[in-house]
């Protein structure tokens, strides 16, 4: 990652990858659990990439919490995912599951029961969550979320990510986004300072921020990314990357600089070998990004 105005840098952040290293003793609690929210009525896909992405970049458990039952029941081609139907109870599901990280978004829907999961996610105590998609339209939409998410921060803070693309970002600003777009370093700053979390705001050139850490860029990625599931692969990379990272030190902004790079290099280097830009699809970058992160090890 590197400040907006500096020349670009693969390694300053991919140079923590060196983190990741397991040692040969390591098992699948060393690696985390992760539990992923989303996935209503049709959109269960936006879940299963971000599983997808979160399975085949290390975590040790990679559990969905699909809000449509069908689909629960459509996945069985998919056994190393943890897949079912999303709890009525989602308080009680979260601590019986006692999970290391949570993100929550991809496919979620705006129905009463993604509410009370987001409500859920958010008072969940000190362990990384992850907000993208229409968990972060629910927030935008509603002033009791915010006001959550502010207070977590308060209590918890670096322990909370917003990944918007231009879109969300205007929502959560109450701006459109030709004004996100015209002003992506100030937008940036706003949403930190609105939300108290580290914050990617996507886009050509991703930029991220937190309370406590300056603006950087990534300079990697390329316009194959435009396209739809792209950025639940972020979720479930982010996802990944930081819940290996507690037991490794690494925190979730470095985890997150990490997870943003690895995302975009692996698009460009699937560019290099003529996959793409038309018609690069997410699960390719999936398994793009394995091979990078596993070679920088």
């Amino acid at each position: 990652m590197t400040p907006p105005t500096a020349e670009p840098s693969v390694l300053a952040s991919l140079a923590l990858i060196q983190h990741l290293k397991r040692s040969p003793a390591e098992h699948k609690g060393d690696a985390g659990k992760v539990i992923l929210i989303g996935g209503a009525p049709g959109m269960a896909g936006a879940l299963v990439l971000a599983g997808n992405a979160a399975l085949h970049l290390g975590a040790g458990w990679t559990i969905l919490e699909m809000l449509d039952a069908s689909s629960t029941q459509a996945l069985i081609e998919l056994p190393e995912l943890m897949v079912r139907l999303a709890s009525p109870d989602p308080v009680e599901r979260l601590v019986k599951s006692n999970p290391d990280l949570i993100a929550i978004g991809p496919g979620l829907g705006d129905s009463l029961m993604a509410q009370k999961w987001l409500e859920a996610s958010l008072s969940y105590p000190n362990i990384p969550l992850v907000i993208d998609a229409d968990a972060l339209n629910l927030i935008a939409d509603n002033k009791d979320f915010l006001i959550a998410l502010q207070k977590r921060n308060v209590d918890f803070p670096g322990l909370s990510v917003i990944t918007p693309h231009p879109g969300e970002a205007a929502r959560l600003l109450k701006i459109s986004s030709a004004q996100v777009q015209g002003d992506r370093l100030g937008t940036l700053n706003n949403l930190v300072k609105l939300t108290g979390s580290i914050v990617v705001l996507k886009g050509q050139h991703t930029l991220l921020a937190s309370p406590q850490d300056s603006s950087v860029q990534c300079n990697q990625g390329n316009p194959g990314m435009g396209i739809g599931g792209m950025g639940d692969v972020l979720t479930g990379s982010i996802a990944a990357i930081a819940v290996q990272g507690i037991r490794h030190q690494l925190n979730l902004w470095s985890s997150t600089c990490i997870a943003v790079e690895l995302h975009a290099s692996a698009a460009d280097s699937l560019m290099n070998k003529g996959v793409g830009p038309i018609g690069l699809t997410p699960s390719e970058t999936i398994l793009e990004m394995r091979s990078l992160l596993n070679s920088f090890l």
